[in-house]
């Protein structure tokens, strides 16, 4: 696995793009229930605040340098280099690489029309990528019913990347409870489905 730099309390992971595209897509292979973060300054200063979420940030697999000051502070400690490494990137990035490897994907998070957005643009742009399910969960805490039903529908699909779109810090908490329960690598992006879907601009970096 890639190693980590604590900034501000948080391990941040680091290495080049391509890296961290590659150890993503070796982790959905082994279908061991991982999680991945994608953590901008905002993240790391609420990971600081909060021990309960810094806990979350600790336990993942990857925390990526989101953020340009993240990925600065984490290059100096580590003495090289280091690029940014955003969800906006990897999510396009994942999926055209998921897509030359076979690897499958599903989307869990935001709306049905958003999905929708997604499912049109990707079917368009890479028409052998296998793109197995989406899922757009109410607004409000679901039953434990209901959550049952949303894991189990995950893992009869047998998903290897799980991109997950619930908003920060409820994306990555949802990952981190439901590690040993959904079977693939699971990413939190956030506002990357907005952008990929076509709905929203991309912020300043």
């Amino acid at each position: 696995m890639l190693a980590k730099q604590v900034v501000l309390d948080s391990g941040i992971s680091t290495g080049s793009f391509d890296d961290f595209v590659d150890k993503i897509l070796q982790l959905g292979a082994a279908r061991n229930s991982a999680y991945v973060c994608c953590a901008n300054v905002h993240m790391v200063v609420e990971a600081h605040r909060d021990v309960s979420f810094r806990q979350v940030l600790d336990e993942a697999n990857l925390v990526t340098p989101d953020g340009g000051p993240v990925a600065s502070v984490a290059g100096w400690l580590s003495g090289q280099p280091q690029e940014r490494v955003a969800g906006m990137d990897l999510l396009p990035a994942l999926l055209a690489e998921a897509a030359r490897r076979g690897q499958s994907v599903y989307f869990y998070g935001t709306t049905d029309e958003v999905l929708q957005a997604i499912v049109d643009r990707a079917k368009r742009e890479l028409p052998q990528l296998r793109l197995v399910g989406t899922c757009a969960p109410p607004f409000r805490a679901l039953t434990p019913e209901e959550e049952e039903a949303h894991v189990a529908a995950i893992n009869a699909v047998d998903p290897d990347l799980l991109f997950v779109a619930l908003g920060c810090p409820r994306q990555e908490r949802w990952m981190a409870a439901h590690r040993g329960k959904v079977k693939a690598c699971m990413l939190g992006v956030g506002q990357a489905f907005l952008v990929y879907a076509g709905m929203e601009q991309r912020l300043p970096q």
